[in-house]
């Protein structure tokens, strides 16, 4: 592996837990923590390892069923990743789609799910978010969540069917459902508890776990998970259940350059640091099924002028993708659909960047900028990431760009917007997903765009019933639940924006319905 602190060592251990070389999975499970050898410390109805959407939806539910439920978080702050996501969640058949005449469906919404996925997809995992998507909107709903009323419309869907929270972010689901979890009966979020194994019982499920309190993440290793002793031990019994929605593993630097080599450790992330394996791997070593590791995303709408998720990225989600374009600065021309699936956007930039830091420009006018709450725009451009110009000669001085084929670039894009029709990507520019707004309002804003590292599709096998599956019996481990993007198989190559939101608070809630 290129530019790897790993030796060989550490990479034949890991690749017993790769999606080829589980056949030890059984030898494995029959290795873990008897409940006959522990006394354990504490007993809940309900554990659960994790506390973003998908722990939450499912400990909400749990603890609403009358259970006593344990939220176990290894960072010292809530929500992991969704903290920092868009706030934006798919929708299928949405009211807000009935109010704008937006028609969808179920079966559009997975067709939009495989397209993207490129057919990888469980499509029984798929067919039940669109099932059960609005539910978990009532949820959040019920929590307290608040909306904006106009839709998104985000690469890859259809039609518009993505709302978004009116702060513009995950924590506008997270904080209104720590709250109302926190109220609930015997229910309780505990921090800095980082979750080591699983205790297992004589019918090979799962009825406790070992746990570490006053762990203290450490952001400086490449190997938290491995190297990390701090904390105190404690043996906690799940009476019912334990429900794993620990999150992907994109800060994860020897695991996804295992499962992707040519993803190495100066490859940025958009995710936040504590975004490791550690809690997959557990499951693996008790005989869970690994489902499609290597496929990992890059997210196309970040910015290189940043590190992470930053500031900039939803400018270019909700405001220049949709209402803008994007060029090659060495030509001035359009070299995309800017409104295509992930996976192909994040293809078609890596060709423009090239090995010479060709960094895409991505721009809309001062309608396409409406889309944006009003800190969405002004941080980026406080930052400096994102450029004002009151012309696209402006613009084309400032990037060097050649100025008259940026001119006749913007120039036949809004020919295309008046007509309806992209001739040259085949972006979608029906009025629903423009509101008839093309790219000649100045003043405009620009700025340069880089894919980054943002989701793995892969992780755990789990059912409808957000059962995790054993390779030994192909049957659920008893009282072992996942959800969320611990998980794989709902996204098959490329997840779709928004529909993560959808994937984790849909089968959180399952888990929560089904545990006990």
């Amino acid at each position: 592996m290129k530019n790897s602190n790993f030796s060989r060592r550490d990479f034949v251990k890991l690749s017993m837990v790769g999606a080829g070389a589980l056949a030890l999975g059984g030898v494995n499970a029959q290795a873990a923590v008897s409940s006959k050898d522990v006394k354990f410390d504490e007993e809940w109805d309900v554990v659960i390892v994790g506390s973003g959407f998908a722990g939450l939806a499912a400990g909400i539910t749990a603890a609403e069923k009358g259970n006593k439920v344990l939220i176990l978080e290894k960072m010292g702050r809530i929500g992991g990743n969704s903290v920092i996501n868009g706030g934006l969640f798919a929708v299928p058949n949405n009211d807000k789609q009935k109010a704008e005449g937006v028609k969808d469906s179920n079966e559009l919404f997975i067709k939009d799910c495989l397209k993207a996925g490129r057919g990888l997809n469980h499509v029984d995992l798929i067919d039940t978010i669109a099932t059960r998507a609005q539910d978990a909107y009532k949820l959040t709903i019920k929590c307290g969540v608040k909306y904006i009323d106009k839709l998104s419309h985000l690469g890859g869907h259809s039609v518009p069917r993505t709302v978004q929270t009116t702060n513009g972010s995950g924590s506008g689901i997270v904080q209104p459902m720590v709250e109302y979890f926190k109220n609930l009966q015997g229910a309780e979020l505990r921090q800095r508890a980082k979750f080591d194994e699983f205790v297992l019982g004589e019918d090979g499920g799962v009825e406790g776990v070992i746990i570490r309190e006053n762990y203290k993440f450490d952001s400086n290793s490449l190997k938290d998970d491995v190297e990390n002793t701090s904390g105190e031990k404690k043996t906690i019994k799940a009476k019912k259940g334990v429900v794993l929605a620990a999150g992907g593993f994109c800060r994860d630097v020897f695991f996804r350059e295992v499962q992707d080599p040519s993803i190495t450790k100066e490859t940025d992330s958009t995710n936040h640091p504590g975004a490791t394996a550690g809690a997959m791997k557990e499951a693996f070593r008790i005989g869970a099924i690994p489902v499609q590791l290597s496929w990992i995303q890059f997210g196309p709408w970040a910015c290189p002028d940043e590190k992470g998720f930053g500031v900039g990225s939803l400018f270019n989600v909700n405001a220049s993708f949709r209402y803008g374009i994007s060029v090659n600065p060495k030509t001035g021309k359009r070299y995309m659909n800017e409104l295509a699936d992930r996976r192909t956007r994040a293809q078609a930039m890596f060709r423009v960047i090239g090995t010479d830091g060709n960094y895409p420009i991505n721009f809309c006018d001062s309608n396409g900028v409406k889309a944006l709450l009003p800190e969405q725009l002004e941080k980026p451009l406080n930052s400096g990431i994102l450029k004002k110009f009151d012309s696209i000669d402006e613009i084309a001085a400032f990037y060097k760009i050649p100025a008259d084929e940026l001119k006749k670039t913007v120039e036949r894009y809004n020919g295309f917007v008046k007509a309806g029709k992209d001739d040259d990507f085949g972006k979608p520019l029906d009025k629903t997903t423009t509101d008839g707004y093309d790219v000649s309002k100045p003043p405009f804003y620009a700025m340069r765009g880089t894919p980054k590292l943002h989701h793995t599709m892969g992780g755990i096998d789990i059912n409808t019933k957000a059962q995790v599956i054993s390779l030994k019996t192909e049957m659920p481990i008893p009282r072992l639940f996942a959800a969320g993007e611990i998980t794989g198989g709902v996204h098959g190559a490329s997840r779709l924006g928004s529909v993560a939101i959808a994937d984790c608070l849909t089968f959180g809630m399952i888990a929560g319905e089904n545990i006990g």
